[in-house]
């Protein structure tokens, strides 16, 4: 009976580890050169910082977005304020007064009060 080496399996007897460890090891067939990590590492590098270009960019955006808003309640103040201002003169006394409506109303002949 004779015993094999495989290069993909290596037994615990050929690593003396003890009992409750892992016991086997996968050993990748494919190695690569200093040329092929650098690569890598480079690829990790560019995706890593577009990741952070893209979140970078999408806060960029809410940034503008609460400006929009932020001009949106400016302009919308204004406009309320104006309103107030065109409300209180249209409601004035004077213009009560001399209306069209005021004008047809006469005054009452005979007045009764209701006593307690």
């Amino acid at each position: 009976m004779s015993h094999q080496q495989n290069s993909f399996y290596v037994s615990r007897r050929q690593q003396n580890w003890s009992r409750n460890q892992n016991t086997t090891r996968y050993v990748s067939t494919v190695k690569l050169g200093p040329v092929a990590h650098t690569v890598i590492v480079a690829l990790m590098i560019a995706v890593l910082g577009l990741i952070y270009l893209t979140q970078a960019a999408r806060v960029t955006g809410y940034d503008y977005e609460t400006d929009r808003i932020d001009t949106q309640i400016a302009e919308l103040s204004e406009q309320k304020s104006e309103l107030q201002i065109e409300n209180a003169r249209l409601t004035a006394l004077e213009t009560i007064k001399n209306s069209s409506v005021a004008r047809e109303m006469t005054t009452p002949t005979d007045v009764q009060y209701v006593q307690q």
